[in-house]
């Protein structure tokens, strides 16, 4: 069973510091923060840059879920024209990474498309906690 906690922010950049710390202060003595830490900045950043929740009045939701052996990010945005997937970036080209890095991370992750929007989560292992 997991422990969540939910909590919104507007859909603008000077907001992904704010959803690090969110998830930084649940994860402070709980477990893996600082992967963590990352997992939230790529998804909320991913969020802002390829859906409406980067638009005008957009805005994202980041859950934390905390079980016995697992922590579990998710952002949940409004939704884009793409779904989230793997890019073959090359050394030369400044994005494109963020995907391949959750993957490295997490011992899963996926996403899941609504109607009106979408979430992208990662499971993180809690080692030792």
């Amino acid at each position: 069973m997991l422990t969540k906690w939910c909590r919104v922010f507007q859909g603008l950049p000077g907001e992904v510091p704010h959803a690090r710390h969110f998830v930084a202060s649940l994860l402070a003595d709980r477990g893996p923060a600082d992967d963590a830490v990352l997992v939230v900045s790529e998804l909320a950043t991913n969020a802002l840059r390829h859906t409406m929740s980067g638009s005008d009045g957009g805005r994202f939701f980041v859950i934390v879920g905390l079980g016995d052996d697992v922590v579990r990010i998710e952002v949940v945005d409004q939704g884009g024209e793409l779904v989230p997937h793997l890019c073959h970036a090359t050394d030369r080209e400044e994005g494109g990474r963020g995907l391949r890095l959750i993957a490295a991370l997490a011992k899963n992750w996926g996403y899941t498309v609504w109607r009106d929007g979408r979430s992208v989560w990662a499971e993180l292992a809690r080692a030792n906690v």
